[in-house]
């Protein structure tokens, strides 16, 4: 049984923000979030975040996230006095308690249930995760045996010249035996340079406690700036596409694409340059996306294709082609096999099977059927100033070019908008509809200069 306490109080003032650190953004999740998914493969029995700095935005922020509890510190005086506030939390509990910190958000699954395992195994009071890096500057050092035991934990701010020459880092990754940590933690003294209450001052006042090193010293790059920031997305970038194209997906110029770990893709997709996938986008086999393109949010079915356009929010079935220059946006579902060409825009609109909206076109607030072609230059007059209305149309019906549906608006099966046409009432089915003013040719309209 296994407690997971997440520290999540700091200001994160090197941030230069006014957003808590770990509300930032890492490739379309919070470096919080990322924390709290590398521990549910763990199935923890209770997961405590706690929160100081800004605690009502962070929660409010987290509230999506099933069964997490939320800790205040109101004073934040070091890790060790963070932790303390978990007693009254924890009082009777007889399992191990996992430490994390939330902006250490590149730690992996796997190396987690390491530390369990050697924790569990080797029955520690105390096991703490540690890496040997070439800077270690920054970081606590630890000092352990030849058999991993270690002996001192010294940190980075307290060492001497001599200690400081130790690569070994503590990643402040812990698990602890609780009831051997509730005992120590009430006597933590503030005797070091920050005047703070150390966690590691409680690691030393423990028997038997082992390190387990890390093999990927990035794991536990902690976030504390902006530069921070962008190191850990390009290493997360770098673990998402090798991860795509092991799986069989073709990354043309993988340096210029960016794809958030929330993506799913099928093999044979190919990815242009300059393109990006955000969010819970979701693209099946034989799709080739770029160049030039964002998808975020969004489902792609087998084959389709998309140049040079944007999609958000919106789910395009198989067999379409999208582009170049097209934006899909608010809830658009396009049917199988259809065509959405270049310089048009969708906009909460559902385009029926084997429909073609080839160019210039705005759709807002539209419905069609089937095998409908619409014009060039036709758009959806759809807001009167107040509300939004809807335009409906029925199956295999065109629009001339320079169409304008004035919504709300019903055109039925079959029916034919005439080029230039302005419609602005319901038109059954199978039929021509005219709307536009009749030709009036005035020879002779040229004014005559006085010297003619």
């Amino acid at each position: 049984m296994v407690v997971v306490a997440i520290l999540a109080a700091g200001r994160g003032t090197r941030m230069k923000s006014h957003i808590p650190k770990v509300l930032h953004s890492l490739g379309g999740r919070s470096l919080i979030e990322r924390v709290v998914e590398s521990v549910k493969p763990l199935s923890p029995s209770r997961q405590m975040v706690i929160v100081g700095y800004q605690a009502v935005e962070v929660q409010a922020a987290m509230q999506s996230i099933l069964n997490l509890e939320f800790v205040e510190q109101t004073v934040q005086l070091g890790t060790g006095h963070a932790i303390q506030q978990l007693l009254p939390h924890l009082e009777g509990y007889t399992g191990d308690l996992l430490v994390l910190s939330g902006d250490v958000p590149l730690l992996r699954t796997e190396s987690l249930r390491q530390l369990l395992q050697t924790h569990q195994e080797h029955q520690r009071a105390a096991t703490i995760l540690t890496a040997h890096v070439t800077n270690p500057k920054g970081y606590g050092r630890v000092f352990c045996n030849g058999e991993n035991i270690v002996q001192q934990i010294v940190e980075d701010k307290d060492c001497t010249p001599e200690q400081k020459q130790n690569c070994r880092i503590n990643a402040g990754i812990y698990c602890f035996r609780w009831q051997e940590l509730e005992k120590i933690l009430p006597h933590l003294q503030t005797n070091n340079a920050q005047k703070e209450y150390y966690l590691t001052d409680a690691v030393s006042q423990m028997e038997s406690v082992m390190a387990v090193d890390l093999e990927d010293d990035q794991e536990i790059m902690g976030i504390n700036d902006r530069l921070q920031l962008a190191t850990a997305y390009e290493i997360l970038q770098k673990r998402i596409k090798e991860k795509w194209m092991a799986a069989g997906v073709t990354l043309i110029d993988p340096a210029s694409i960016t794809i958030d770990d929330t993506v799913q893709l099928q093999p044979d997709v190919i990815i242009e340059p300059q393109t990006h996938l955000r969010g819970s986008t979701v693209i099946e086999t034989g799709c080739r996306i770029g160049p030039g393109s964002l998808i975020e949010n969004s489902q792609l079915g087998e084959n389709v294709t998309v140049l040079y356009s944007v999609v958000t929010d919106s789910n395009v079935q198989a067999g379409t082609r999208i582009g170049p220059y097209a934006n899909l946006r608010s809830h658009v579902e396009v049917g199988v096999g259809c065509r959405v060409g270049n310089f048009v825009e969708l906009k909460n609109t559902q385009l029926g099977d084997r429909s073609n909206v080839a160019h210039l076109s705005y759709l807002g607030d539209m419905t069609t059927g089937n095998y409908v072609n619409i014009g060039a230059g036709t758009i959806t007059a759809n807001y009167d100033g107040v509300k939004k209305h809807r335009t409906i149309i029925g199956d295999r019906t065109k629009t001339g070019s320079n169409s304008v549906l004035v919504a709300p608006l019903t055109l039925g099966n079959d029916v034919y908008v005439a080029a230039g046409s302005t419609v602005t009432e319901n038109v059954s089915d199978d039929c021509l509809v005219i709307a536009r003013a009749r030709q009036v040719v005035k020879p002779g309209w040229r004014k005559k200069s006085p010297e003619c």
